[in-house]
């Protein structure tokens, strides 16, 4: 206990006082150099990211006095942080490596000399080794972006009166979340579009799924002839690059000069042009059946191949117990189906959540809406969060828009994944 509290005091301390002194001079002295250097810059950097900044951009005649940088201020304090985290991570391996050192020494286990310490880590630190830069990537590539967008919902970053570097941002608590649900301008937005993400997302969802499950029913029937040829056809919608078939289709649709409307005038089925991309109704009833052809490929694959790998003996058994091919569909193979592809159906809902190529290739959004701030009648959440910060600058409703996002897609994921049957019954395919 008393080298681990020596350690506590001071990085190293324990590991001299277990003679380990080639290891306690390097901890002490890394800490010794954290303490020298780095302490200014940290508190400068933690007085940043706790005020923003105080100091306002001013101009003198035709010359501008820079201020402080609220944004630039907030990610060298998220910076520092996380280095100040995984420096506490490593003050605890101190710890307790001068704990379990002392304890083995209590036993009559001679500690380590330099030498066999360098092995010990060569022999059993190996993949820690390999797994480091790792750790540090995902420490200030992954969680960096993290915290910087979860922190900006805390404060009032948006246009025109709160983005650097002509002024200043300020903590602002909930207020924005607030604004979301209670102000007018905001929540009959938020409320209209995420309606309709949550609509779009299920339609999306079920109509690929039972779009694939009706064309791979019918190419796996007995009479089907060229079953490979069919397969090869229908995944074709999948082959070609989404954005490129999206922008076909916004032609295709076009109201004006659309191919589509102009058969249907040329047949005499309507006398007039369809406005299948500016009427909302048509707009979002368009975007679903064009979801469509870009979704049941896969769907398709995936239950031909569930479907080919089901022992034909259970066919030939409720065959024999007389089940007709309707009972053996919805008693057999469906059951299979469903068990082998509803964490893929789960997955799908999330990303049609977050389905933005479609959305803002095919409509941009549009058409317009009156009622709604920064978006049109078939924006989703994720298009929403696009218009507000690339082209309304409202980076704190955005933020928040994106927290709510994460929330959503969390739960709903984790309820249904622990809910669906692959998951509780593992063992049952092996």
């Amino acid at each position: 206990m008393l080298a681990a509290g020596l350690s506590v005091l001071f990085m190293g301390l324990g590991q001299l006082y277990n003679k380990q002194y080639l290891k306690g001079l390097t901890f002490l002295l890394l800490e010794l150099y954290l303490l020298i250097f780095w302490t200014v810059p940290f508190q400068w950097a933690m007085w940043g990211l706790t005020t923003l900044g105080e100091t306002v951009q001013t101009r003198q005649g035709f010359e501008i006095i820079q201020g402080d940088h609220s944004i630039f201020l907030m990610i060298e304090g998220i910076l520092f942080l996380i280095s100040f985290l995984l420096f506490l991570w490593f003050y605890y391996l101190n710890i307790r490596d001068a704990y379990k050192v002392a304890a083995k020494a209590e036993k009559g286990i001679k500690p380590n000399n330099a030498k066999q310490m360098l092995k010990n880590i060569w022999d059993n630190g190996f993949p820690y080794i390999l797994l480091t830069p790792s750790i540090l990537f995902t420490a200030f590539l992954t969680i960096l972006p993290l915290l910087f967008g979860v922190l900006i919902a805390f404060t009032n970053y948006s246009a025109p009166n709160h983005l650097p570097p002509k002024a200043l941002v300020d903590w602002v608590g909930f207020d924005t979340f607030v604004q979301l649900f209670k102000m007018k301008t905001w929540s009959a937005t938020f409320y209209g579009v995420f309606s309709w993400t949550v609509i779009w997302a299920v339609l999306a969802t079920i109509t690929t799924y039972f779009l694939g499950l009706v064309f791979a029913v019918l190419i796996s029937q007995k009479g089907i002839k060229l079953k490979k040829f069919w397969r090869s056809i229908f995944i074709l919608p999948w082959a070609i690059p989404q954005f490129v078939s999206i922008l076909i289709f916004r032609n295709i649709f076009n109201g004006e000069f659309g191919p589509i409307n102009k058969y249907l005038m040329d047949w005499g089925i309507t006398d007039q042009a369809i406005h299948w991309l500016s009427d909302p109704i048509l707009a979002k009833l368009t975007l679903v059946i064009v979801n469509m052809w870009f979704g049941f490929p896969f769907w398709m694959v995936l239950m031909s191949g569930v479907m080919t790998s089901v022992d034909k003996e259970i066919y030939e058994a409720a065959e024999v117990d007389g089940a007709s091919s309707v009972q053996k569909f919805w008693k057999i193979t469906m059951p299979l189906i469903m068990f082998s592809t509803a964490p893929l159906a789960i997955m799908s809902f999330a990303n049609n959540f977050n389905n933005f190529n479609i959305i803002y290739l095919m409509t941009q959004g549009g058409p317009v809406n009156t009622d709604y701030s920064y978006a049109g009648s078939t924006d989703i959440l994720i298009s929403w969060i696009y218009k507000l910060t690339l082209d309304n600058s409202q980076f704190a409703v955005a933020s928040v828009v994106s927290i709510l996002i994460f929330i959503i897609i969390a739960i709903f994921s984790i309820y249904n994944f622990r809910k669906t049957r692959a998951f509780k019954e593992e063992d049952m395919m092996s």
